[in-house]
C-alpha cells in the first residue's frame, strides 16, 4: 500500500511560535524535502506577503526531481463565483501545480463564522474545486473541522466532503482542526467517510492539542485514508502538527506501506536536523526516531543486553532511520555514514585508509564544543579537507578590528547604528589592508574581505551571503555563553551553509564567513595564489 505523503512545514510549521523562515531557509527545505522523497510540498498563499509572492517565483526554477508544490487558499467567496475570485486566481497564478483549497465542514462554523448559509457553503465547495479542476490543477480540499463538524451533523459534514468529491478532487484530507479527537473517534469517522466515499481519495491533518495526533493519522490509515499531512518534527501552531517523519517510520517500519522507501528512511534522521536547523531550534533529544537518544542505552543490564539482543530495549533498528545506537556498534555505521557524505562533497575517504576514526573524533569533539555540520556542508568539506592534506588556504588573516558607531539617540527602536571593519590579511605574498561598512559587524567584516581579496579571486563577486543565523548555546550561563553562527551563501551553481563557533559573537561569524569564502571558491576551482 502506497501513502502519500504531504509536507506543510512551510505554512503550518511557521505558524509555530518562535519560528521565521527566510526565503532561502523555505527553499532549501524545499530541497531537501524533495530529495528525502516527499510526494507534495505546501509552499504556503500565494499574493499575501513579498516573501511568499518571492517563494512561489524562485521554486519554479529549482530542479526538483520528485515533489510537486502546493499553493493553500480557500475556497471562493460568499456570493462569488469561482472563476471571479481573487483569491482563486491568486493559487492558480502561482503556477504551483497542486491547488489546496480548505473549506469549512461544521454547520456552527458555516453560520457563525463565514455568516452564510448551508447551501452557499456547499456552493462555494462545489464551485471551486470544479473551476480548479478545469484549469488542470491537481486539487487537494482541506474539510477543515472535520471531525468536529461531524460529531455535531454527520449528514452536513458528509454532504461537504461529498460535494468535493463529486466536483472532481483529487483527494479530500479531513482536518482534525483543534487537535482534540482521540485515534478511536478517527478511526470510526474516517471510516463513515470512507463508506460514504469508497473511490475517493482520503487524506488527514490532525494537530497535536491533545498528544494524539501521530496515533490519530495512523488510526486514520487503518480506516482508509492515504494520504497524510504533517510537518518536520511537527511543528506548528499550538502544541504543534502530525510529525511527518515519525508517521512516516511508523508507516513504513510498523504498518507495510510505503511512503519513501527504505533507502530514503535512512534520510530520515538528517532531514529532522536539518530542518531544525534552518529553524534555529533543536531536535529534542527525546524526540521519536531521530532525537539523539532515541536509541541511547545507559550502562548495567541495558548495556550488556543490547549487545547480544538489541530487539529487547530498540523498537526499530536506528540505522533503517540514519540513527545511532550509543554503543560500540553504531561506530561503524558512523563511519559508513560519513564515508557517504564525504562523497557528496567530492572526497573519497576510502583512499585514505584510518582517516575515517579520526574525522570522526574530530567531529565529536567539535559538536561538543558547539559546532553542527547538518546544514554546514561548507564547513564539513574544508574540514575533511583539512584532515587529509588537500586544503591549502586562499588568504590567511593577520587581524581585524570592528567598530559600531551609533551617533544619534533615536530611541529603542533606532535603526541608525553604523558597523566598519578593518581587516589585514595575506593573499601569496601580499599582505593587503582593507576597511569596509555595513549595516552590522558581520557585513562590514564581508565588505572589507572583499575589498581586499576580490582583484586576486574575481570569482568572489558572483558570491553573496543570503542568510544568517545565530544561535546560543548554555543559555544559563549568560554573557559567557557559547554562540554558534551559521551563514548561508551562495554563487550561480547553488547554496552551502558555514558553521563558527565561540563566545565571542564576531568571532564565531568571522569564523563562519571565512569558511563560506574558502569553500566557495573551492567548489568554483579557484587555485590559492
Amino acid at each position: 500500500m502506497h501513502v502519500t505523503t504531504y509536507d506543510c512545514t512551510l505554512r503550518d510549521g511557521e505558524q509555530c511560535e518562535g519560528i521565521t523562515l527566510s526565503l532561502e531557509d523555505k527553499l532549501r527545505i524545499v530541497e531537501r524535502l524533495d530529495a528525502f522523497g516527499i510526494d507534495i510540498v505546501e509552499g504556503g498563499f500565494p499574493a499575501s506577503n513579498p516573501k511568499d509572492i518571492a517563494f512561489f517565483e524562485r521554486v519554479r526554477t529549482l530542479p526538483l526531481r520528485h515533489a510537486r508544490i502546493a499553493a493553500f487558499g480557500s475556497t471562493c467567496k460568499k456570493g462569488v463565483a469561482a472563476r471571479e475570485d481573487q483569491g482563486l486566481a491568486d493559487l492558480l497564478g502561482s503556477g504551483a501545480p497542486v491547488v489546496t483549497i480548505v473549506g469549512k465542514t461544521w454547520d456552527a462554523q458555516v453560520t457563525r463564522a463565514l455568516q452564510t448559509s448551508l447551501e452557499e457553503n456547499l456552493r462555494m465547495i462545489a464551485d471551486s474545486v470544479a473551476y480548479l479542476k478545469e484549469q488542470g490543477r491537481y486539487v487537494v480540499f482541506d474539510a477543515e473541522h472535520f471531525f468536529d463538524g461531524y460529531k455535531a451533523n454527520p449528514a452536513y459534514a458528509l454532504a461537504c466532503v461529498r460535494a468535493a468529491a463529486d466536483a472532481g478532487a483529487d483527494s479530500v484530507d479531513l482536518c482534525e482542526t483543534n487537535g482534540g479527537a482521540l485515534p478511536f473517534e478517527v478511526q470510526e469517522i474516517v471510516a463513515a467517510a470512507a463508506a460514504e466515499l469508497p473511490s475517493t481519495q482520503l487524506g488527514i491533518h490532525c494537530h497535536n492539542d491533545s498528544g494524539c495526533a501521530v496515533a490519530n493519522t495512523l488510526a486514520a490509515v487503518r480506516a482508509g485514508v492515504r494520504q497524510v499531512q504533517g510537518t518536520v518534527n511537527g511543528i506548528g501552531e499550538r502544541v504543534g502538527n502530525t510529525d511527518l517523519l515519525t508517521v512516516i517510520a511508523d508507516l513504513e517500519l510498523k504498518m507495510g506501506a510505503h511512503c519513501v522507501g527504505g533507502d530514503a528512511l535512512r534520510e530520515l534522521t538528517g532531514v529532522s536536523q536539518f530542518v531544525a536547523e534552518c529553524c534555529n531550534v533543536s531536535v529534542s533529544a527525546h524526540h521519536p526516531y531521530t532525537g539523539s537518544s532515541a536509541f541511547a542505552h545507559k550502562g548495567g543490564l541495558h548495556a550488556s543486553a543490547i549487545a547480544r539482543f538489541p530487539e529487547a530495549y530498540e523498537h526499530a533498528r536506528p540505522e533503517s532511520v540514519g540513527n545511532t545506537a550509543r554503543m560500540l556498534v553504531s561506530e561503524l555505521a558512523g563511519k559508513a555514514s560519513l564515508t557517504a557524505k564525504a562523497a557528496t562533497l567530492g572526497v573519497d575517504l576510502a583512499a585514505h585508509p584510518g582517516k575515517d576514526q579520526e574525522i570522526l573524533d574530530d567531529i565529536k569533539a567539535r559538536e561538543a564544543r558547539g559546532y553542527s555540520y547538518e546544514t554546514a556542508d561548507g564547513s564539513l568539506g574544508l574540514l575533511l579537507q583539512r584532515h587529509l592534506g588537500l586544503h591549502r588556504p586562499h588568504f590567511t588573516l593577520e587581524s581585524f578590528r570592528v567598530i559600531v558607531d551609533d551617533r544619534e539617540d533615536s530611541g529603542a527602536l533606532a535603526k541608525d547604528a553604523q558597523s566598519e571593519a578593518t581587516i589585514k590579511v595575506h593573499v601569496g605574498s601580499h599582505r593587503l589592508v582593507a576597511t569596509g561598512e555595513g549595516v552590522g559587524p558581520v557585513g562590514a567584516l564581508d565588505s572589507a574581505l572583499r575589498l581586499a581579496i576580490t582583484p586576486f579571486y574575481p570569482t568572489l563577486s558572483t558570491m553573496e551571503l543570503v542568510d544568517y543565523k545565530v544561535r546560543i548555546l548554555d543559555e544559563n550561563i549568560g554573557t559567557d555563553a557559547i554562540t554558534r553562527v551559521v551563514i548561508t551563501t551562495s554563487d550561480d551553481e547553488g547554496t552551502w551553509g558555514t558553521v563558527g563557533v565561540s563566545e565571542n559573537i564576531i568571532e564565531a561569524s568571522w569564523n563562519a564567513l571565512v569558511d563560506s569564502i574558502e569553500y566557495g571558491l573551492v567548489r568554483a576551482g579557484v587555485v590559492p595564489l
